[in-house]
């Protein structure tokens, strides 16, 4: 089973920006819809965005504006653009995506391990 790979986390501080990247293990033709979730300490795993096979786009309401999710089939990679950043996005974030593999009929979900984002004060 192909595994996604996410990269771009780190320490920034409040107002600051960073770029979430997310990767297939191996090769695949593309992703079809892609998902990014995050887990704050002690909290529930929650949706952050999402972006539909067709490329519509939806944000939890906290991000909406400050965030955007992408995928470049071309790359076959997927992203998260975030920007204004706040101590309540503190998380690991994971990326969920439906993946082509070996055909462009029917796909397979694949999660990634998560990558740390702590934004300070």
């Amino acid at each position: 089973q192909v595994q996604l790979v996410e990269s771009g986390g780190g320490l920034v501080q409040a107002g600051g920006s960073l770029r979430l990247s997310c990767a297939a293990s191996r090769s695949i033709l593309g992703f079809s819809a892609m998902t990014w979730f995050r887990q704050a300490p002690g909290k529930q795993r929650e949706l952050v965005a999402f972006v539909t096979a067709g490329g519509t786009t939806n944000y939890a309401d906290s991000v909406k504006g400050r965030f955007t999710i992408s995928k470049d089939n071309a790359e076959k990679m997927g992203f998260l653009q975030m920007n204004s950043l706040k101590p309540e996005d503190t998380a690991v974030y994971y990326c969920n995506a439906d993946l082509f593999v070996s055909n462009w009929r029917s796909s397979e979900n694949s999660w990634g391990q998560g990558t740390q984002v702590t934004v300070s004060s």
